[in-house]
């Protein structure tokens, strides 16, 4: 993709693009890294002996914390205009008003300094490739990134790719500042160039499968992502592409079922609940969540079924019950959240268990308007009794309370407590009860 004056210009003076750093990842592989970890779990250097006159640079080119001085510029696409500055003080000897231009006599050096500094500078008086290459290590020597892509661009402008390639394959500071520049700019025939050029096969394949991003029909993004499953990828990332293709594909059929569905109006849930949005393109996570709202009963043989998600895409077990607890709560399905809890040994007795801690079991619950008769359940479930007060104080499980301070032998604490339950209701006669027992013996 050819990028003209207009769109370099832009790339300096729009806020979305960010600030090359050197342990930059690639968003989107970094976007599906993450949802699977989810399931899984410009510095300036200041020259001492010119800091008074030194105008700082944002990375939009915007002077910072200083007001514009004369002959400063407002952007670094005006630092690189085509047009040469002209000095502000009139030679000596010619005609008052007339000014000669100085700009000739800048070294690469004096070039460099004056562009980091914000000043008008024309680069197209550098003309061999000898002063352009000087010019380049002039700027990598000052660690200034705006410079650096300053210069870069000038070279990408006014040299083949394949001179450029090969200059900048030995300057590795540039060459990162170059494939950061055109990975925001968007510039993926260049890059892709680049990469094979470098022969990085790697990267070539992840600039390969970024292209999927421009492809919004869902059937022809699908078979996009199964031409990249081939590629040179590392393994954890070939994984990750096979997870992105398996897990569209399985979107792709969901929401069409789904949509004649809801269109039919025959079905309760999609009639008392509406969906909000399509699953296409959704994380893994919220695939899940989706599959345990609309679809937690199914059998596992069904592409939509939770259950068949989990063990297709090997979703760990404190993973997937959060997320079905989430959905059921916000459906309140209190009796498929008891059955997400309960376990049976091979005796036939059941335990309730959960690997995510009854503690967050009860946050949940909360926060979905749980009956204070299902919270004090799994109240009394958490182990620490600290943890356990806690909760309960804090949700007015007052059973839960009561009984725990009875089991510690606890006179004043519950004592104190009395005080906290209304007057005459039942936990204030329960309390009663316990501190007139004589069966008790209290440790205060």
């Amino acid at each position: 993709m050819n990028r003209t004056k207009g769109d370099e210009e832009e790339y300096w003076n729009s806020s979305k693009f960010k600030a090359f750093t050197f342990d930059d990842e690639d968003d989107e592989l970094s976007q599906l890294k993450e949802s699977k970890r989810a399931v899984n779990s410009l510095r300036d250097f200041v020259d001492d002996d010119d800091d008074d006159d030194l105008e700082r640079v944002s990375w939009s080119g915007e002077p910072v914390g200083r007001r514009t001085r004369p002959g400063s510029f407002q952007s670094l696409s005006d630092a690189l205009s085509d047009t040469p500055a002209k000095s502000y003080a009139p030679e000596l000897g010619r005609p008052k008003g007339e000014y000669r231009d100085y700009s000739n006599d800048w070294s690469p050096s004096d070039t460099v300094r004056r562009l980091r500094k914000g000043k008008v500078c024309s680069l197209e008086r550098f003309r061999s490739l000898q002063d352009k290459l000087q010019l380049l290590e002039e700027a990598v020597s000052m660690h200034d990134g705006n410079v650096i892509t300053a210069v870069l661009i000038f070279l990408k402008k006014t040299l083949s790719k394949e001179i450029l390639f090969r200059e900048l394959e030995v300057r590795q500071v540039a060459l990162r500042h170059l494939i950061h520049f055109l990975k925001e700019i968007g510039d993926q025939k260049l890059l892709l160039d680049l990469f094979r050029f470098l022969d990085r096969t790697e990267e070539l394949a992840l600039s390969h499968y970024r292209e999927h991003l421009n492809i919004q029909d869902p059937d022809k993004r699908k078979e996009f992502l199964k031409t990249c499953i081939g590629l040179p990828f590392s393994a954890e990332d070939s994984a990750h592409i096979q997870d992105h293709y398996t897990l569209l594909e399985r979107q792709i059929i969901i929401e069409a079922n789904d949509r004649h569905l809801e269109s039919a109006g025959q079905t309760e849930i999609f009639r008392k609940h509406p969906r909000k949005a399509s699953i296409l393109n959704m994380p893994l996570v919220t695939t899940l969540f989706y599959s345990c709202f609309y679809h937690y009963t199914e059998a596992e043989g069904t592409f939509s079924s939770p259950v068949n998600l989990k063990k297709t895409f090997k979703i760990p077990d404190k993973q997937y019950v959060l997320t079905a607890l989430a959905a059921r709560a916000k459906l309140r399905a209190w009796h498929d959240v008891d059955a997400l809890f309960t376990t049976k040994n091979w005796l036939g007795y059941t335990k309730k268990r959960a690997p995510i801690g009854f503690h967050r079991v009860v946050e949940i619950l909360h926060k979905n308007s749980a009956p204070v008769q299902i919270l004090q359940e799994y109240v009394n479930l958490v182990e620490d009794v600290d943890t356990k007060l806690n909760l309960a104080t804090k949700f007015k499980c007052h059973d839960v309370v009561i009984d725990t301070y009875r089991d510690l032998k606890d006179r004043q604490q519950l004592l104190a407590y009395r005080s906290k339950v209304d007057k005459g209701s039942a936990e204030e006669e329960k309390i009663d009860a316990i501190l007139n027992s004589s069966q008790i013996r209290w440790k205060n």
